[in-house]
């Protein structure tokens, strides 16, 4: 590979992925805010947040169709229409989110008890709940936004954003839980009052920067077309369900495991958080091919787009090489930060090594899924997942599990097989090539 691509690469992709670790850092500091209000809360917000994430997964899926979009638009050079795209994308985020948020924010009460029928837990999660929902608007513009900036190579608006979100939503999220400055105090709500109004602020930062991004190149705001609005929607939607399918399958993983004992719960808990920190340079070089494909595909260059997806494959191995070695090598000192009792401990090493063997076959996978969707695959990405997911794994762990009564090593094997067949899927669809003549 080139020093100029490799370049390339890493100033699209490391924005990407140092915006995602900043979420990451959000997500502990506001388990620790929160934890502060004692295991009622913890457990409320916990559940709240991921019932939120399942909620506004098909609002998320925007960031894949806008980038698309954009990327393919950039290639033809024509900037003007890549903002259109961004137009449709923020349309379709309101006439999606607003509704949906509704209806799930009045359902809240009645949903909530089917994640846990403790009273107490019920009480404090429906609020912080529904605060989250009501930022569902947000959040869909906000992906869009990403899927453009990301799609016009200055990712590092992205980062920078995310920075101004996150230290507001910090700033809130402390004054509104604690009731500091005069603010009323709020518990575990102000959490989510505080997270909510901190993704509208990244939402209007985001606007401001669109502004002088406009007025710099001289671009017109023009209504999106019809035909656009709904190439936006063909291509979110499947990107939107495979999410919602992951974060069900993911329920229902735990559900088995859970089947199986409470210390594999507590070991998936943390093995999964681990895989899920780790794969993030995977995901983020993946977002940055999915530009570079789709503007190689808006030249014209098929064979520079099928390059693309190779050279970040071949960046991305190395990587996620370096970040599996420490699990293979040295497991018990990684999970000894989480896990105390020994003989949880003991259940997760294995696993772990598991998942560090695996980790540059999981990057390769996670790489190529996205430079499909950036070139417009987001249909055929959405099958192979869900049916690999739902249709082999989950079956496969229960039967593995519960049936036969098998541990956690032989469920995170399985897991890893899936995962080991899903890159093989991608690998193969890569390819074939049939994405290159995908009209996006």
């Amino acid at each position: 590979m080139k020093k100029k691509r490799l370049l390339r690469i890493l100033a699209l992709g490391l924005p990407i992925i140092g915006g995602m670790v900043s979420q990451n850092v959000l997500n502990l500091v506001d388990t620790a805010m929160v934890g502060t209000l004692g295991d009622v809360a913890l457990a409320a917000v916990g559940l709240g947040s991921f019932a939120n994430f399942m909620g506004q997964s098909l609002v998320m899926g925007l960031g894949a169709g806008v980038q698309a979009l954009v990327a393919r638009r950039m290639g033809e050079g024509r900037k003007g229409a890549a903002i259109e795209a961004l137009i449709s994308g923020l349309l379709v985020a309101v006439m999606v989110a607003v509704p949906l948020s509704l209806v799930l924010h009045w359902s809240a009460p009645l949903l909530f008890p089917f994640l846990n029928s403790d009273e107490a837990v019920i009480a404090t999660g429906v609020p912080y709940l529904q605060a989250r929902i009501l930022g569902m608007s947000a959040v869909g513009m906000n992906f869009a936004f990403r899927g453009y900036w990301n799609g016009v190579n200055l990712s590092s608006l992205y980062l920078r954003t995310l920075v101004v979100m996150h230290t507001a939503n910090i700033f809130l999220n402390y004054v509104l839980i604690f009731g500091a400055l005069g603010f009323p105090e709020l518990g575990a709500r102000g959490a989510g009052v505080g997270t909510a109004l901190a993704t509208y602020l990244g939402t209007l930062y985001y606007v401001y920067l669109a502004w002088r991004h406009m007025r710099r190149d001289q671009l017109k705001l023009r209504p999106p077309r019809r035909v656009l609005v709904l190439s936006v929607l063909r291509l979110s939607v499947p990107n939107g369900l495979q999410m919602l399918f992951f974060a069900s399958g993911l329920t229902m993983l735990f559900w088995i495991i859970g089947q199986v004992g409470t210390a594999e719960v507590a070991a998936a808990n943390v093995l999964t958080n681990v895989m899920l920190v780790a794969i993030l340079p995977a995901i983020g070089l993946g977002l940055a091919s999915a530009s570079l494909v789709g503007q190689a595909l808006g030249r014209g260059d098929k064979e520079d787009a099928m390059a693309w997806g190779w050279d970040v494959v071949r960046v991305a191995i190395v990587i996620l090489t370096c970040l599996g070695l420490p699990m293979v090598l040295f497991p018990e000192h990684i999970l000894s930060v989480f896990i105390q009792s020994n003989d949880t401990l003991m259940l997760a090493k294995l696993p772990l090594q598991l998942v560090g063997l695996v980790m540059a076959v999981d990057g390769v996978g996670l790489v190529l899924q996205n430079s499909l969707l950036g070139a417009g695959a987001s249909r055929q990405v959405m099958l192979v997942s869900v049916a690999l997911q739902w249709g082999l794994f989950l079956p496969c762990a229960y039967f593995i599990g519960p049936v036969l009564g098998h541990g956690l090593l032989a469920i995170w094997s399985a897991q890893m097989v899936y995962r080991g067949l899903q890159s093989l899927s991608y690998i193969l669809l890569w390819r074939r090539g049939a994405w290159a003549s995908i009209e996006v």
